[in-house]
């Protein structure tokens, strides 16, 4: 999973490398659980609004997700599936291949040809699932229709308060999800205030004690954020 938001903690001894890819600069770390994770010099981003920082030259700030990387065994039939949801085959680079949805970040996703990586299990140090956004709940059951003779299994409409969800695994075994954009996060605080406390849905408000107890503790732009 490609991502910009551990460069306050990357440490010379974390890199785990630096390479040119695709015409970009990308440096390659882990994170303390192990994480594969990698930032990307991208100079199409400058314009992209950041947060100020004291410890981060804003010319260095990290402006957002670039793509999500997918390391499998067998690329062909993963790369049909990415192809029938809507992304183009625009690049290939050694075993990496690149595929596109739109011209925006984040919306690129890459196909990593590895023989003998091992098969990925739920916890510290990999990626739960990849998620895919649509504009209506209507589009989100077009989807499912669409999908369900494309996958094995596909999960029901599950409603996440925030967003409504689909869930299904890619051939490689990679979980994808499709979610919908409304009701959306303001349907209980402010859209100013978004961020400052620890919002759930009402169905875990009965293990908001022990929720808020094993969470880290965040700061947003050197403040605070409180449970």
């Amino acid at each position: 999973m490609s991502h910009g938001g551990f460069v306050a903690v990357v440490r010379a001894t974390d890199i785990a490398g630096v390479e040119e890819r695709f015409g970009e600069e990308v440096v390659r770390f882990h994170d303390p659980d192990g994480l594969r994770l990698e930032l990307v010099g991208v100079s199409r981003a400058a314009d992209r609004p950041v947060v100020a920082s004291g410890e981060i030259p804003r010319e260095h700030a990290l402006r957002g997700f670039h793509s999500a990387t997918l390391s499998e065994r067998d690329v062909a039939a993963t790369a049909r599936l990415v192809e029938f949801i809507g992304f183009t085959r625009i690049g290939e680079a050694g075993q990496r291949i690149r595929y596109q949805a739109t011209a925006r970040d984040a919306s690129i996703v890459d196909i990593v040809r590895e023989p003998t990586t091992a098969r990925g299990g739920l916890g510290a140090g990999i990626v739960h699932h990849i998620a895919f956004r649509t504009p209506t709940d209507d589009q989100q059951k077009r989807w499912r229709r669409e999908l369900m003779p494309q996958v094995r299994e596909i999960t029901p409409v599950i409603d996440r308060m925030y967003f409504h969800s689909i869930y299904f695994r890619e051939p490689g075994g990679v979980l994808f999800e499709i979610a919908t954009d409304p009701p959306g996060f303001a349907i209980d605080e402010a859209v100013d205030h978004l961020g400052e406390r620890l919002m759930l849905p009402p169905w875990l408000e009965g293990a908001r004690v022990d929720l808020e107890r094993r969470l880290p503790r965040l700061t947003r732009s050197g403040m605070p954020v409180t449970p």
